[in-house]
């Protein structure tokens, strides 16, 4: 009896624990997620830290866990700041570059967009680097730290190439790709650049460099050949930037509010992270009809969307194809923007996602957005679209496959290990992680390379409404700038998501000035779904960036042979991990 009832206390001690930690993160969450209270004379100040993600996957998770700023919540923030009386001006501090190039261009246009209110947005610099210092110049002034300096030095990549370290260790890279410029394999397989490599490489950076120049010289109202010597000229100490033109003051933060036209009134500083609460709704935007965007984000695998070890999202082709289809048969949902940032991944599950995006289009105008990235698997997904619209510094195209192993039967020999097979049927060992391919399965993975970048080029000569041998010579694997691609036909119009919701809201017959209700796919995870999904201690120090970087580092090389199964055919743009 004595032991009865002590159980039946435990188990209702246990019971009262779990309700009373529900009910508390439920308050917790309420009082949080909360509209702040904004009042006049309000000056926004906006943080832009690097390396933000499209979307915050998951509200809660960083809410609880201490969640970052996104491309999504800053053009929000600015979108609501130019229609909100309440707020006189913004203060923008970019603090840290983005990995690439669209979603700084993306931002950028979100600021000119604000300046059409007509309140002023100036720029504060802790430390300006060059894609700092790009987004700055967007705005109506750009102040500097008096004792920081203006790294404007242009723009530079870095490849990283593993193959020496293979050789060390005794593993041997077996590679096979269709494309002279698809390089993705080059990592393993060389120590350094190939000639087609290095002409891509440059292509792109010349190309991007020149768009740094072209947007600081129509912002700072600077010839274009003044921008390319000040950049020859940098980096630049505080002084010298001011002299020169490139900033309009050096102060402290706390001076910002003494310099013209803040000085003119008495303001009330809101940091973003309490205007994010400020819903788009309460101002009377994001109304109206509904526009499904589509996030498709990440490395393409098959099965679930999630994030990998270090924080990367991985795009799963059955999450993708379920949003689809919610979006297709939603019959409220007049069009489909699908948002992409992807370098490519499984071109199994790129062909399912193509399928799925097709048969949405027979039923809803689909348009496809590129963030950063927008290739090889990435770009396949995106071609069976009705438009596609990229930002000028959207790294595209990449039309190619990539497959391969890594044998490592000379690591064992090393550490006196041996691996003796079994097996029965003539490729029974075609995948074998222990020994190259021989003559006959290097023939065979051929073949299937081969057809499947035959496949590859002519989805996209359908799509793009070109011949088959327009598009090879477009393709072999080469990566494009959303520019480039654009001269050459394999991308509609330049712009960021706002320019994909116009297109959308043409080809659906909506008003050009009519507002839309956009509305998000994948779907956020509710409260109950994520009490119910848990997390990790392992996610969630993988979401907030607590691995060091070699950890970060050495996850380059790992990708491929983490998520995919060995042999297996990649549509994956090279170089596109590298930190």
């Amino acid at each position: 009896m004595a032991a009865s009832r002590g159980v039946r206390f435990i188990i209702t001690f246990l019971l009262l624990a779990v309700v009373t930690s529900v009910i508390g993160i439920a308050a917790i969450y309420s009082v949080v997620s909360a509209e702040p209270a904004v009042v006049s004379n309000s000056v926004l100040v906006l943080r832009v830290p690097g390396g933000m993600s499209e979307r915050q996957t998951n509200p809660l998770l960083a809410l609880l866990l201490g969640g970052g700023t996104t491309v999504q919540s800053v053009v929000d923030s600015l979108r609501k700041a130019k229609v909100d009386s309440r707020i006189r001006g913004v203060v923008l501090m970019p603090v840290g570059p983005q990995l690439l190039w669209g979603k700084a261009q993306e931002i950028r246009a979100a600021v000119l967009d604000y300046r059409e209110s007509g309140k002023p947005i100036v720029a504060f610099l802790e430390y300006g680097g060059t894609q700092e210092y790009y987004l700055a110049s967007a705005a109506d002034k750009v102040f500097l730290m008096p004792g920081s300096p203006l790294d404007l030095i242009g723009v530079a990549s870095y490849e990283m190439f593993v193959r020496g370290a293979l050789d060390k260790v005794g593993a041997q890279p077996d590679m096979l790709n269709a494309g002279d410029f698809k390089t993705a394999a080059n990592l393993y397989t060389e120590t350094t650049m190939t000639p087609a490599h290095r002409e891509m490489a440059e292509s792109l950076n010349r190309d991007l460099y020149e768009q740094v120049v072209q947007g600081i010289s129509l912002s700072r109202e600077l010839a274009e050949d003044e921008v390319v010597r000040l950049i020859d000229e940098g980096p630049f100490l505080p002084t010298d930037a001011l002299a020169s033109g490139l900033v309009d003051g050096l102060v402290y933060a706390d001076e910002i509010k003494r310099q013209p036209p803040f000085d003119e009134f008495d303001w009330h500083v809101i940091p973003d992270r309490d205007y994010r609460g400020v819903s788009l709704e309460s101002l009377g935007l994001n109304q109206g009809a509904r526009i499904a965007v589509i996030y498709a984000v990440g490395t393409i695998n098959s099965g679930s969307s999630g994030i990998d070890l270090t924080g990367g999202e991985v795009l799963g082709s059955e999450t993708l194809v379920s949003a689809l289809r919610a979006a297709r048969d939603d019959d409220s949902v007049r069009a489909i923007v699908l948002r992409i940032d992807s370098p490519g991944g499984s071109a199994v599950a790129s062909d399912v996602i193509w399928r799925e995006v097709l048969l949405a289009k027979d039923e809803k105008p689909v348009i496809a957005s590129m963030s950063d990235l927008g290739a090889s698997g990435g770009y396949y997904i995106a071609m069976a679209a009705d438009s596609i619209v990229a930002q000028p510094a959207t790294l595209t195209g990449s039309i190619g496959v990539v497959a391969g192993k890594i044998a490592t039967r000379g690591v064992y020999e090393k550490v006196g290990v041996t691996v003796e097979p079994v097996s029965d049927g003539r490729f029974a060992e075609i995948y074998s992680p222990v020994i190259p391919f021989s003559d006959d399965e290097r023939i065979k993975m051929q073949e299937h390379v081969d057809a499947i970048y035959e496949q590859f080029l002519t989805k996209a000569a359908e799509g793009r409404e070109m011949t088959r041998d327009a598009v090879h010579a477009l393709a072999q694997g080469r990566v494009w700038t959303g520019r480039q691609a654009k001269a050459r036909g394999l991308v509609d119009e330049l712009g960021g998501l706002d320019r994909a919701v116009a297109v959308a809201k043409d080809q659906s017959g909506i008003g050009a000035n009519d507002e839309v209700e956009l509305v998000a796919y994948p779907r956020e995870r509710s409260f109950l779904d994520l009490l119910s999904e848990g997390f990790t201690v392992t996610q969630a120090a993988a979401r907030l960036g607590w691995f060091p970087l070699p950890l970060a580092t050495l996850e380059v090389a790992a990708v491929p042979l983490r998520l995919f199964r060995s042999g297996e055919p990649l549509a994956l743009m090279s170089g596109t991990l590298i930190p």
